[in-house]
């Protein structure tokens, strides 16, 4: 990395929140990764073909099919198609296999997308709340954003009580926390783990 780089990277570290900091490096690995991508590097997504798209669409609809079904399904033999999901795992587009459980029959129904403000923009007010954020009861996602917040996270409860009560307990307690805005989810229109092709 350049001097210039490095001087920009040191002004905005001690001049600007955090977060905006890191949406800066991360603009940075996408304008490298796009130029990149322009000078002829193939991508995960372009190495796939016909073929690997159907596996994966298969597999994300229903992990625990055999590979003897999923062959017949996209027209494969079995230990051809036994092998693409192996590259495809090889390549990283498969992170895990994983049962995927119903939040209301696990009697957390409610979701909450809760919106953090911290009171000080220091990597090590960030460390300590995303440390303490991941032992947070419920948390399903934590996410560092742009905008008027510095975090939004999705939290899993029963109902309203519990979660006044995970509020008081839990909540209030999170390290460096100024200012913390809960918006309850009247209706979820899409939740999806299915990636679209």
């Amino acid at each position: 990395m350049s001097l210039r780089n490095n001087s920009l990277k040191a002004t905005l570290k001690t001049n600007i929140n955090y977060s905006a900091y890191l949406h800066f490096l991360r603009l940075s690995m996408c304008a490298t990764k796009l130029r990149n991508d322009s000078a002829g590097e193939a991508t995960p997504l372009s190495q796939l073909d016909r073929l690997d798209r159907a596996i994966l669409k298969q597999l994300q609809q229903d992990a625990s099919i055999s590979n003897v079904a999923l062959a017949a399904k996209v027209k494969l033999s079995a230990p051809a198609c036994l092998r693409r999901v192996e590259r495809l795992k090889e390549m990283g587009l498969i992170r895990a296999t994983v049962a995927l459980l119903d939040p209301k029959a696990l009697g957390a129904g409610m979701l909450v997308v809760i919106g953090v403000v911290l009171d000080r923009s220091t990597p090590e007010t960030f460390a300590a709340f995303e440390k303490a954020a991941q032992k947070v009861s419920g948390c399903m996602e934590c996410h560092v954003v742009t905008g008027e917040f510095d975090y939004f996270m999705l939290v899993r409860t029963r109902d309203s009580e519990s979660f006044n009560r995970l509020h008081a307990e839990q909540l209030l307690y999170l390290p460096g926390v100024r200012q913390i805005r809960s918006f309850m989810v009247l209706k979820e229109i899409l939740s999806t783990t299915k990636f679209p092709f």
